[in-house]
């Protein structure tokens, strides 16, 4: 069953933005930090960014800063990713993470012009 849903990903030009979306169910949204990452085809998977609770508790991949930013909207249950200056390289299924739970199917970001 399906208990959390990445989305948002898309095909964009170099240089452009995306805003992904992860929404979970309550109960796991509730009790979970969460973070991004992602895997392009054969690649490791690879941290992108984590926040807290609280959102007073916010890191960045080197590679990702400064272009990236996370955010959590806990009333609607929901993690962002808003994704600027994106670059060929970032070009991978991007997936939110649950400590206590598997991963899920991602969402494909492609950057190309």
């Amino acid at each position: 069953q399906v208990q959390f849903v990445e989305s948002g990903g898309g095909l964009v030009q170099p240089g452009g933005s995306l805003r992904l979306s992860c929404t979970a169910s309550g109960s796991i949204f509730r009790t979970s930090n969460i973070a991004w990452y992602r895997q392009a085809p054969g690649k490791e998977r690879e941290f992108v960014a984590a926040i807290n609770w609280s959102s007073n508790t916010i890191s960045y991949a080197d590679s990702v800063k400064g272009r990236f930013t996370i955010s959590r909207d806990n009333a609607k249950n929901t993690l962002y990713l808003q994704m600027n200056g994106l670059k060929p390289e970032d070009t991978a299924v991007y997936l939110c993470k649950f400590p206590s739970l598997p991963w899920g199917q991602g969402t494909q970001v492609s950057v190309s012009s």
